[in-house]
């Protein structure tokens, strides 16, 4: 069978992502929504609660320039395989913020410092595979973000090992901060506009 270039097969592929991305925004909201109803189940931590609104940055960053996708003059079942899977590495690092129970745990701060190797391991192993993603779009895409977009990977891919190897709370509480203010500024400088 021939591979297919079409925009129906482009609007079969982004619904089949939007799924497992609204599943990923879904499980964010409502671990977000259980801290708001019951603030006593878990005490809240504010570097959890930034990795949280870091997560909903990037789960509607990339769901953005996936619109680039299309850009793809012929899409392989190796590329949507590749692509769900990719989404699918949201819908996990949300699940690991938000856990199904606290129960084991004094709070969010307790739960996050005891799982921070199974979140950062994966959010590093997401910048890794973004690049990927990024290459799909073609070599024209790629070229068009510079140096920074690499080198920005690299950074939060070594950031994210440091991360999971240290439970020091003062590092953490930086690293969110950090990260927050320059993801705010990449998006706006890099991806405000499509084209």
């Amino acid at each position: 069978m021939e591979p297919v270039a079409s925009p129906e097969v482009f609007l079969h592929i982004k619904v089949v992502m939007g799924m497992v991305i609204s599943l990923s925004l879904a499980r964010l909201l409502t671990g977000i929504a259980g801290i708001v109803q019951h603030p006593a189940k878990g005490k809240v931590y504010p570097v959890h609660l930034g990795w949280a609104l870091s997560m909903f940055l990037f789960i509607i960053h990339i769901w953005w320039w996936e619109y680039r996708v299309q850009a793809i003059p012929v899409l392989h079942f190796g590329v949507y395989l590749f692509l769900v899977c990719f989404c699918s590495l949201f819908f996990l690092l949300c699940s690991l913020l938000f856990p199904a129970s606290l129960d084991d745990y004094g709070g969010y701060e307790e739960y996050f410092i005891s799982r921070r190797r199974w979140f950062f391991g994966t959010l590093a192993l997401t910048y890794a595979i973004d690049i990927a993603d990024t290459a799909i779009k073609g070599q024209d895409h790629i070229l068009s973000l510079g140096w920074e977009y690499p080198t920005r990977n690299l950074v939060y891919i070594l950031a994210c090992l440091v991360a999971a190897w240290t439970a020091n709370r003062r590092f953490h509480a930086i690293f969110v901060s950090l990260n927050l203010v320059y993801q705010v500024s990449f998006i706006f400088r890099l991806y405000d506009v499509l084209g």
